[in-house]
């Protein structure tokens, strides 16, 4: 079964992936394929506020995030880990529960990005918002180091986010029953 979408003029087909007896998705990601990102980081820019950084959790985000950098002249994006690593200083850290991810899982912020933060306009990325835990995560280590979320945006919002009016997204995703028949 696949949901078939068209985001940002580029025509895609969807796998829909069960999460469990009762929950389906369709599976949107970026991750390989050029066109689709290249198009959802031009049209997310047009909607943008103004800002001085970009942020967003690893790891279906980033090359949104590069491709955004990218065509918008920037030359510096900040990225949330899922893990600590051994250079990262002054960690911050979060819990966030994903929609995708079984459980929660922790995220971490360098102290370097944080302090580079501060007092900055931040605009909050991801690929697909929908429960929003991963974007409040991410939102929550941004007003520890003292920036200043101007605007929260994804390609798609699923479910129920797509009625939310404190994100800025390109189209709707429902969600889907087992069977793949939209709920």
């Amino acid at each position: 079964m696949v949901y078939p979408i068209t985001v940002a003029g580029v025509k895609r087909e969807l796998p829909i992936c069960n999460l469990n007896e009762n929950l389906s998705i369709a599976a949107f990601v970026i991750f390989g394929d050029v066109e689709l990102t290249c198009a959802c980081a031009g049209a997310l820019l047009e909607k943008a506020p103004e800002f001085d950084y970009m942020v967003a959790p690893e790891a279906k985000a980033i090359p949104l995030i590069h491709e955004m950098a990218r065509q918008s002249g920037r030359n510096e994006y900040f990225l949330v880990r899922k893990k600590k690593k051994a250079y990262m200083n002054g960690v911050f850290e979060t819990v966030d529960k994903s929609i995708t991810t079984e459980g929660e899982q922790m995220l971490y912020m360098d102290g370097a990005d944080a302090a580079k933060m501060k007092g900055k306009r931040i605009l909050v990325l991801d690929d697909v918002i929908s429960t929003g835990g991963s974007i409040a995560s991410v939102e929550n280590l941004v007003e520890q180091a003292g920036g200043i979320v101007v605007g929260r945006m994804a390609i798609l919002a699923e479910g129920d986010a797509a009625k939310r009016d404190d994100i800025i997204f390109l189209e709707p995703l429902p969600l889907f029953n087992a069977d793949g028949t939209v709920k």
